[in-house]
């Protein structure tokens, strides 16, 4: 897998000159001015921020398989794709294997 190279490094030094330079974007006087009460409301208001309780209706119990290892050879064009959705593709591999057998698994018990 190719590293990204947009990635920018500065030193400690380097940052602190920038920010003396102005070339910060964070508005600071609104996060000094920001209070403990606005920042609640404002994590409240935060709709990715669930305060609900989970739902374990879908929770699998247990500890899961041992993977296998092995080769296999797979389409460029398919293996490129499942790639370039990052770290962790051969996960998501193994989850759309897994979902397509789970559907194959209750089709037959329908059919019996």
């Amino acid at each position: 897998m190719r590293k990204k190279n947009d990635t920018v490094r500065y030193t400690a030094k380097q940052i602190k000159s920038r920010i003396a330079r102005g070339e910060d974007r964070t508005n600071w006087r609104k996060v000094d001015a920001m209070t403990g009460a606005t920042l609640e409301e404002s994590i409240r208001a935060d709709a990715d921020d669930i305060r609900a309780e989970p739902d374990w209706t879908q929770a699998i119990v247990g500890i899961p398989a041992p993977k296998d290892h092995i080769n296999i050879r797979i389409d460029h064009d398919v293996l490129e794709w499942f790639r370039s959705n990052g770290k962790g593709y051969q996960t998501l591999m193994n989850n759309v294997l897994r979902a397509f057998v789970q559907t194959r698994q209750h089709q037959n018990t329908k059919s019996k």
